[in-house]
């Protein structure tokens, strides 16, 4: 149990003492911004002091009086028209310590999803290239959002999705049969405007000639059309999930648009919606902008999607009478929730706006309601280095690669680095930032934190026998003798359960990017006090019980980072050679 739900159950017990039919299921209890308020603070009194009929001040009161019994609090505090400011004792504070300790890196771990399935799709690129680093952003996100829910009690299923169909991969088939025929000796030239020029083509022409030789040399297009095409988007889906592969992301399920088409789901999806009369045959209004003249409305198969609080129905087939490009969306969408997954989440670039107002109303239809689509978008990814942008890849013929990120700054960096930032915001990858050992680069400064815990550890193996500083021994110790540095860095790491609960349930897995940056800053900064005042050094060979109190506490921060980490999927650090003396 948390610190945080033992004060809450404190709390609620007080309120219950004073009104039994108090209702405070919205109570909340938070670290207040300000430090100088205390450590907790809570809205209790009021939020219900208008249901009993009382002054929100005069229920806090009573609040304190009925809590002043208890062994958790320091001391208690009215604030401002009725908030509870609430010091805790160095013991309670450290009861998160002593859980951290005895649960190593599953401290965090909370239950809000209560075993809920839940269904993932991120990367989800089409297999026309490489993976670039506009697509790692969000592979990234996407994973470590699949980590956060699962740390938060979901089940959870990652999943990629991809298009084997339409003008892209029309285009793959060209561009490959083209450097197909020029790896069997024809000179093609410049390649043409409008086809894919990255060299990986040149490998998947190779293996291409390795399975089928000159086969397809002379052969007419309506030959080699659909076998070249399926070769180079197998091999191609094969090459992105070596790639993600580099960066530790491996999805439960990959799927395809021809899955969904072959096996009758586009058209079993269709029927649900017209048997539940949501199909019509109609007119759409003119696009917002084109004056009424200047529109032909013409008759469109639509989906009934303002039913659903859409802004206007949506066409699932075109004039021709062949299926709108929404179409197989909406069919893997019901897929899913044939699949039992009433959450689902979607990762996509910012130029997807608008996706979830056209497939939420689908979501809904299928549902009844009871399933919900949530999309997560991801901005820009700017590469640098120096803060020059970064010469276009000859690998992919465009942007640069996945697997050269990787090979200049490492797969953990590159995933530690994606997160620095909201996803909906544009993100600077410089290169050189990265890889740089400052307190500027938020990537070196949580490592060297972990780093310098294991150091301290190391050091103190040589002043305990080892045996007696295992974290099964740490949290024995009395950790009532801690002063207001350590319970400074304290006060930071019990945040980590609410920051994994909270960040779950807004869907921002940056959250724990943000916090492990803040736990090293706690942490640099107890470092940097020791150098000025020798006494608050972490070993005091003269002071055991004391040593031993602030060796838990380093332990506790180790540990906490380590499992932040792993939400992100990087390795923690244990020893670093660091050119700088100040990381704080």
């Amino acid at each position: 149990m948390t610190i945080f739900k033992r004060v809450a159950d404190e709390i609620e017990k007080a309120v219950k003492t004073i009104n039994a039919d108090a209702d405070i299921s919205r109570m909340t209890v938070e670290t207040p911004r300000d430090p100088s308020h205390g450590d907790l603070a809570t809205n209790a009194a009021m939020l219900i002091a208008k249901p009993m009929g009382m002054n929100p001040r005069e229920l806090a009161q009573k609040i304190i009086d009925t809590l002043s019994t208890s062994e958790i609090f320091e001391s208690l505090e009215i604030a401002g028209p009725g908030f509870i400011n609430m010091r805790l004792t160095p013991q309670s504070l450290c009861l998160d310590v002593k859980t951290c300790l005895e649960t190593g890196t599953k401290f965090g771990e909370v239950n809000v999803g209560n075993g809920e399935k839940v269904n993932i799709e991120y990367v989800s690129v089409n297999p026309t290239g490489p993976m670039h680093a506009g697509h790692v952003r969000g592979a990234v996100v996407g994973d470590t959002l699949a980590s956060l829910l699962s740390k938060a009690g979901y089940d959870v299923t990652k999943e990629y999705y991809f298009n084997d169909a339409g003008k892209q991969i029309e285009v793959l088939a060209h561009s490959t049969y083209l450097r197909y025929k020029e790896a069997l000796g024809e000179n093609i030239g410049e390649i043409a405007e409008g086809l894919y020029p990255g060299d990986y083509l040149k490998d998947v022409a190779k293996a291409l000639i390795e399975k089928d030789g000159d086969k397809w040399f002379n052969a007419d297009e309506a030959e080699w059309y659909e076998p070249v095409k399926d070769f180079a988007v197998k091999t191609i889906i094969e090459l992105i999930r070596e790639d993600l592969k580099l960066i530790n992301i491996e999805h439960d399920v990959f799927t395809n648009e021809r899955v969904l088409i072959e096996n009758g789901t586009l058209d079993k999806s269709f029927k649900f919606l017209e048997d539940k009369d949501l199909i019509y045959t109609g007119t759409l209004p003119p696009p917002r902008g084109k004056e009424m003249e200047d529109w032909e409305p013409v008759p469109l198969t639509l989906f009934r999607s303002s039913n659903f609080g859409d802004d206007v129905d949506r066409p699932l087939k075109k004039r021709d009478g062949t299926w709108a490009y929404i179409m197989p969306d909406i069919a893997y969408h019901y897929d899913k929730i044939q699949r039992g997954f009433n959450l689902m989440i979607n990762l996509l670039g910012k130029d997807h706006g608008g996706y979830e107002q056209r497939i939420g109303p689908v979501v809904d239809a299928f549902s009844d309601g009871k399933a919900s689509l949530k999309v997560v978008y991801n901005g820009m990814v700017k590469v640098l280095k120096n803060g020059v942008p970064v010469k276009l890849s000859k690998r992919s013929g465009n942007l640069i690669t996945l697997r050269e990120m990787v090979e200049e700054v490492g797969a953990d960096a590159v995933r530690f680095f994606m997160m620095t930032r909201t996803p909906d915001s544009e993100l600077e990858f410089d290169f050189t930032k990265v890889i740089e050992q400052s307190k500027d680069n938020p990537v070196f400064y949580v490592q060297y934190a972990h780093a310098r815990c294991c150091s301290v550890m190391r050091h103190a193996a040589d002043m305990f026998d080892a045996a007696n500083i295992t974290d099964e021994k740490l949290a024995q110790v009395d950790m009532s003798v801690l002063g207001e540095a350590e319970l400074d860095v304290v006060k930071v790491l019990i945040n980590w359960p609410r920051i994994v609960e909270q960040a779950a349930q807004a869907f921002e897995p940056h959250r724990v990017a943000f916090y492990l940056q803040d736990v090293a800053a706690a942490f640099h900064s107890w470092w940097n006090k020791g150098k000025d005042d020798t006494t608050l050094r972490f070993l005091q060979e003269d002071k055991k019980d004391l040593t031993l109190a602030r060796l838990a506490v380093v332990r506790a921060v180790a540990t906490t980072i380590a499992s932040g980490l792993d939400v992100l999927g990087v390795e923690p650090m244990e020893e670093m050679r660091s050119e700088v003396s100040d990381a704080a």
